[in-house]
């Protein structure tokens, strides 16, 4: 896979998390309400640590998959039965809210600033420096 695809998960990944917290925050008040969160990160470490060097390429579905596919690499949404923070059921906690979404942000615009990195690298490869 490459750094670019990867990039591209990530931000996925990032703007997922940005609509489910903000869905979090709007159910603040809901009775029984389950707090959702974005894992993305122990995926995409897992799939690292799995990685071989080589994939091969299916021209045929009938073609055995030779490497690991990199379909497997998505944000999953998962809902926080465990806790509960209110009397009427709902465990949604602003301030935890408030924070990831703080973090999230910071962590998409580093995204796109290693996104814009990598395409400013090709182009450099591809007319070369002037």
């Amino acid at each position: 896979m490459t750094n670019i695809n990867l990039l591209n998960r990530a931000l996925d990944a990032s703007s997922l998390r940005q609509q489910v917290i903000s869905n979090n925050l709007a159910n603040a008040e809901t009775p029984g309400y389950k707090a959702k969160q974005v894992v993305f990160e122990d995926i995409l470490k897992q799939h690292l640590a799995n990685q071989t060097n080589f994939v091969g390429t299916r021209t045929n579905p009938r073609h055995i998959v030779i490497g690991q596919p990199t379909d497997g690499i998505t944000a999953k949404m998962v809902e926080n039965t465990d806790t509960v923070m209110q009397n009427n059921g709902n465990n949604v906690d602003p301030d935890a809210e408030m924070t990831e979404m703080g973090k999230n942000a910071l962590w998409y615009y580093t995204l796109t600033e290693q996104l814009n990195s990598e395409f400013q690298q090709l182009s450099i490869a591809i007319k070369g420096r002037s």
